[in-house]
Formats: structure tokens, sequence, C-alpha cells
């Protein structure tokens, strides 16, 4: 799969943490999300799942994600938003690839992005949480674009 590497930007973000499976938590995690944004008025910038674990390696009970807006750094949270987080994901260099999702089937193109980023020879991926960016609104296009984030470091040697 054909990917870049470039600096990204510390983000200032607002939404909420889950735990639990993947496929049922971000839905259920964008669906609060899209209500809390409505029905706050939040100025939204970008629209980002962000995922904390890896799941080969982790039960899918104890997987983390946040899904979230982007937010201007003076963001504060509006009255009325019990349970939102507001965080930072960190600036850093970061492996980019986009993929069209259609059926759901996220998972496809990430082992693909992945898979390729493992045979790099310059950099490997750093231990940091990787980034799903929604470039449309998949619900009234009936499909996504999706840009893939992940974190890398220069290898040693």
């Amino acid at each position: 799969m054909d990917y870049s590497i470039s600096q990204q930007p510390k983000r200032k973000i607002a939404g909420f943490h889950l735990v639990g499976p993947w496929d049922q938590t971000v839905k259920q995690g964008f669906e609060q999300l899209n209500m809390w944004v409505s029905g706050r008025n939040v100025p939204a910038q970008e629209w980002l799942a962000v995922y904390y674990d890896n799941p080969d390696e982790v039960a899918p009970e104890k997987l983390r994600c946040d899904t979230v807006v982007t937010v201007s750094d003076d963001f504060t949270l509006p009255p009325n938003s019990e349970g939102v987080i507001l965080t930072e994901v960190a600036a850093g260099d970061y492996a980019s690839a986009t993929a069209r999702i259609e059926g759901d089937d996220y998972a496809t193109p990430w082992k693909l992005f992945l898979a390729s980023l493992l045979e790099d020879a310059n950099y490997q991926i750093a231990p940091k949480p990787c980034i799903e960016r929604y470039l449309n609104d998949g619900n009234a296009d009936g499909y996504w674009t999706i840009e893939m984030l992940v974190p890398v470091e220069h290898k040693a040697g």
C-alpha cells in the first residue's frame, strides 16, 4: 500500500473514551459524539478515531479508543458535557495512507497499511496511538474515505 511520512501537528481533541470490541464501540462512540457535537454546537474541525492498542495483542473487551473531534486550542467544554474527555494527540512523524471503505470493512486497509509499514527499511512503528481521520460523510455518501495515521520513528542503526 502506498503511504507517505509527514510531520503531523498536535491536535486538541474532545469526545468519548471507550473500551471494548472496536466493531461495536467505535460506532457507538460516533453516535454519542454526533449527538454531543450537534446538541452543544461544538465547532468540530476534524472527526477522528484514536486507537491505543494492538488488536493482535489485546483482548477485544479491553481494546481502547477515543471517538473525537479536533477543536481549537482555546476550546473549553460547554455545560452538560458529562463523560466528554478533552485531551491531545501528540505531534510527530506519522505514516499516512488513504482508503475508501465500503461495507464497514475497516480492518482490511489497516492490515495492508500496517503490513507495508513493517517492511519499511527506514521507519518503524512508534509506541503511540494510531489515528483514523474521516475525510467525508459516509452516512451521506454511502462509503467512507479515511486517512490512516500511524506514528513512526527512524530505525536504529
